[in-house]
């Protein structure tokens, strides 16, 4: 088979030169459009497909192009880079899934401020597009037009971001061990995103999630929904439901609802002073726990008719203590969810004070300066002991050495005598 026609190439290479692009209509005559260059691109295709349909003008690798595919989040940029090793003195081009050209070289084809050029060289050709939107989703091609015109596919996956989830269901106040049931729901999603639930920091299990296609025919709408019982621990809790999908990049995109769960009350009596004694004052707390808080407090004594005290306030007040008030004592706790009754026994001590803190801590601090003094007064003593032993007799002798020089015994009772002997008068002191 011979070679091509030369025609085609001629109908691309002058179509690069008209203003507004042209078309050629079926008189054969060209006609001037409002068109871009890229709308062309399907000739390259037809030009490719006869040069292809030749074994014998098969080109070397060399001049095939190559690029690869990417995926961007809507909103994001993505660039497309295409290369080749032999460009055989012609221009890379890129052409969008509509077939319509982007870029020829450097030369911009299509007026869409998105995308711009990154890099024109005879070996490659990189182009940013901007802003990317659904739309721009599909198959881009760049093409080099040798003989035969080679080409080379880049998919471009643009990934729909979910919308916040939003959880309904949840109406007013639930009741201790009430069952109820949530639902959590997001759209925007492309590929469909998956929904999961917790409590707290506890996992829940919902149902799978649910996948519906948006009006849009590109993204999808998921919901998924959770049943559970409730409990007292559960009053004040936040159910979570949260959002997983690629194009969030590991970024939290959640919602919570937190719960009010309404519950019988509990009461416990604390005592003030805790050590009560005869004489004192004393305050008996009834502190008392539920949802909602209990508004009415009934107080009572074993064996005491009839009942002490019924009050808003939770104290019992004793203004002074004595024996007789011993005994058990009873705090009914009331709400308009049900009552709880806490018990206490008051022992009434004896009125001699309870060693306290501070009492313990100055005997420490006394019993350290008694132990100080009696090694003072011991350290006195032996120093005391030591200086009698050593105070000994001292002898003054004005001839040291002399044979004249009398005992010890001849020097006391020189001494006591005042014996002296003229010019060789000798002192003996003790």
């Amino acid at each position: 088979m011979g070679g091509p026609s030369a025609l085609p190439l001629l109908l691309l290479l002058a179509s690069c030169g008209a203003p507004g692009g042209a078309n050629l209509s079926q008189d054969g005559y060209w006609q001037e459009q409002d068109l871009e260059l890229g709308t062309l691109a399907p000739l390259g295709e037809a030009i490719s497909s006869t040069v292809w349909s030749s074994p014998d003008m098969l080109a070397s690798q060399d001049s095939q192009p190559w690029t690869s595919d990417e995926t961007v989040v809507a909103g994001g940029t993505v660039v497309l880079k295409c290369q080749v090793k032999d460009h055989e003195d012609s221009s890379l081009q890129w052409s969008n899934p509509a077939q319509q050209t982007l870029y020829f070289g450097e030369k911009r084809a299509l007026r869409d401020n998105r995308i711009q050029l990154v890099r024109s060289t005879p070996h490659e050709l990189s182009i940013s597009i901007s802003n990317v939107a659904l739309a721009d989703e599909g198959e881009y091609t760049c093409s080099i037009f040798t003989m035969p015109v080679r080409t080379a596919k880049s998919l471009v996956t643009v990934l729909g971001i979910p919308q916040k989830p939003i959880i309904s269901g949840y109406k007013s106040s639930l009741r201790e061990k009430e069952t109820t049931t949530l639902n959590c729901q997001s759209s925007g999603s492309k590929p469909a995103a998956q929904l999961t639930w917790r409590k707290g920091d506890q996992e829940l299990h919902g149902e799978p999630t649910r996948v519906q296609e948006d009006p849009n025919g590109k993204t999808f709408t998921v919901s998924s929904s959770v049943t559970f019982q409730v409990s007292r621990d559960d009053d004040g809790a936040d159910i979570v439901c949260s959002v997983n999908h690629e194009s969030l990049k590991g970024a939290d995109r959640s919602t919570s609802q937190r719960i009010e769960v309404l519950y019988t009350p509990t009461a416990k009596i604390r005592p003030d002073p805790p050590h009560p004694r005869e004489g004192q004052k004393l305050l008996l707390h009834c502190e008392g726990r539920g949802n909602p808080v209990p508004q009415q407090y009934l107080w009572e004594k074993e064996g005491s008719v009839p009942p002490l005290k019924m009050t808003q306030e939770s104290a019992l007040i004793f203004p002074f203590l004595n024996k007789s008030d011993s005994g058990t004592y009873g705090c009914t706790a009331t709400s308009n969810m049900g009552s709880y009754k806490a018990y206490y026994t008051l022992n009434v001590n004896d009125p001699s004070p309870v060693p306290s803190s501070s009492s313990t801590y100055h005997a420490i601090i006394g019993g350290i300066v008694a132990f100080i003094v009696f090694l003072l007064l011991i350290l006195l003593i032996f120093l005391g002991h030591y200086l009698i032993r050593h105070k000994g007799t001292y002898l003054t002798h004005e001839a040291k050495g002399s044979d004249d020089a009398p005992d010890a015994d001849t020097a006391i009772i020189n001494a006591e005598g005042g014996q002296s002997g003229g010019d060789d008068k000798k002192e003996y002191f003790i």
